[in-house]
């Protein structure tokens, strides 16, 4: 029995915050091939059904392990749709076909070493063979895109703790004002970078 197609939109839009759009790109040449169904990208969206308050709409893609496909995929969610944030997942490990962080470093400006190396820390606490995960992320003009597990389980070990710091490096990109539900993440901000709601003015 198949299973209900993921939600590609949530939040409040009557909320403080500003609309966002994602990007959810899962890279595997099974899960687009149809020989199982993708649970990776569905398990990202659900974490934006569930931690962020704010407006938001995605747009989900199933790609095989092709770096040119890879590469371009980034691309268009990044210039043509305008996605402040793309998040990948899958091709991270270090078999052949996994070229994920190849494609991405090969779309963004600028890296951000960080994230990868939170990720790994994250990961490490459950799994020794987290050492294996080549994970990434980097800048392409407005855009953060970070790579992710393959496996839904380690994705949200991973984006729960991980989130924490993405509205504010969003925000610094010159992007939406993201806000999250503190009992699922509590968004880290400096406080120039906190928005005064009317109620606090």
């Amino acid at each position: 029995m198949p299973s209900d197609p993921p939600k590609l939109s949530g939040g409040n839009p009557s909320g403080t915050g500003d609309a966002a759009k994602f990007g959810v790109v899962t890279v595997s040449d099974r899960a687009s091939a149809g020989i199982y169904d993708d649970l990776s990208g569905p398990a990202i969206l659900q974490f934006f059904l569930e931690a962020i308050k704010t407006e938001w709409h995605a747009i989900y893609r199933v790609i095989p392990d092709e770096r040119p496909l890879i590469e371009d995929t980034l691309k268009q969610l990044c210039d043509k749709e305008g996605c402040c944030f793309v998040v990948t997942t899958g091709g991270t490990g270090p078999a052949p076909r996994d070229v994920t962080p190849e494609a991405t470093e090969a779309v963004c400006e600028r890296m951000m070493p960080g994230y990868g190396e939170q990720m790994r820390a994250i990961s490490l606490k459950h799994v020794p063979t987290a050492v294996l995960s080549r994970q990434t992320a980097g800048l392409r003009g407005k855009s953060l895109i970070l790579n992710l597990p393959g496996k839904p389980k380690a994705i949200r070990e991973t984006i729960d703790e991980v989130f924490v710091s993405i509205p504010a490096c969003i925000q610094l990109l010159e992007g939406p004002y993201i806000e999250t539900n503190d009992e699922v993440v509590k968004a880290f901000r400096p406080a120039g970078l906190i928005r005064k709601t009317e109620s606090a003015t």
